[in-house]
């Protein structure tokens, strides 16, 4: 069964609470307890635990996946003979933000500390296959992803809550996620830099100076890898690439109607689902057990 194996769908439960967005994001400091150090070594930083707040897809995106993408993809991995990454354990999902915590209590408080809910979010359109780096010569890690249409309303309550949550949850880290330490945060530019230094990563929607920087690329990942992303991986990824977009030209849409705390590898894969909210009543949880779960 490949990595875009579909799980079992648990109904969902309620949650409410409201979190404003967090001061040390305006001003661009971080909170007392989070430690930036790993910042300027020359090598990433140590993964203890990440988890982060993502869309789950659901069944009709993963048989997609499964029928029409997951072929190709193994395909290339096997000539490339990339081993590891054909056999990487990943739950399919659109990130909305990620932090890191060694703290085993960080899910339940990123379940107290999530702010408004968007709505059910229809028409989701994913389209467009693209290889992508961490940091353009960094290495690794890389990926291959399946982006979302930036158009429609579902993409603009996608990136409201993008903010809302990025701000909300930013708090709970203990610093700044490994893959943007290191190298890659070498090689980034002055944006993505104090992006990571505020809210620990990159490529999120933050305000700075005063104004909002909606940086947030909602996508789908379908390969994580931390081999060497050397010219001839590069090539035959971009190959890929164009493959998938000649099979699935004009993408597909779905509807995602659930928000999920989840806990995932070094490279962003989802590793396990912990909580799981129903963006139609507000009900969360516990997948582990089934229990609803009262924030």
């Amino acid at each position: 069964m490949s990595y875009f194996s579909r799980f079992r769908l648990l109904a969902l439960i309620p949650t409410a609470v409201l979190l404003s967005a967090c001061a040390s994001t305006a001003t661009g400091t971080a909170p007392q307890g989070v430690d930036n150090s790993a910042l300027n070594d020359s090598a990433f930083r140590a993964h203890q635990t990440t988890y982060g707040l993502v869309y789950r897809l659901p069944a009709d995106a993963t048989y997609v996946l499964d029928s029409q993408v997951t072929p190709v993809v193994q395909q290339a991995l096997q000539r490339q003979k990339l081993n590891a990454e054909a056999q990487t354990f990943n739950l399919p999902h659109i990130t909305v933000v990620h932090i890191h915590s060694a703290d085993p209590a960080t899910p339940r408080k990123m379940l107290a500390a999530l702010p408004a809910l968007p709505p059910v979010l229809k028409d989701v359109q994913l389209k467009n296959f693209y290889p992508t780096e961490a940091a353009k010569g960094a290495g690794k890690p890389w990926w291959l992803d399946l982006g979302v249409v930036k158009s429609g309303a579902a993409y603009t309550a996608m990136m409201d809550f993008n903010t809302r949550a990025t701000a909300a949850l930013a708090p709970l880290r203990d610093g700044p996620l490994p893959r943007v330490t290191g190298p890659v945060y070498a090689r980034m530019n002055d944006s993505a830099k104090s992006m990571v230094q505020t809210v620990g990563v990159s490529g999120v929607n933050v305000e700075q100076d005063g104004k909002l920087v909606s940086s947030h690329n909602p996508h789908n990942t379908l390969v994580y890898s931390e081999t060497p992303y050397t010219a001839e991986i590069a090539q035959a990824m971009a190959e890929t690439a164009q493959r998938l977009n000649q099979v699935l030209p004009s993408g597909f849409s779905t509807t995602l109607d659930t928000v999920s705390i989840v806990e995932l590898g070094f490279a962003g894969n989802v590793t396990r689902e912990i909580y799981r909210i129903d963006l139609k009543d507000q009900q969360a949880y516990d997948v582990r057990n089934g229990n609803r779960v009262v924030r």
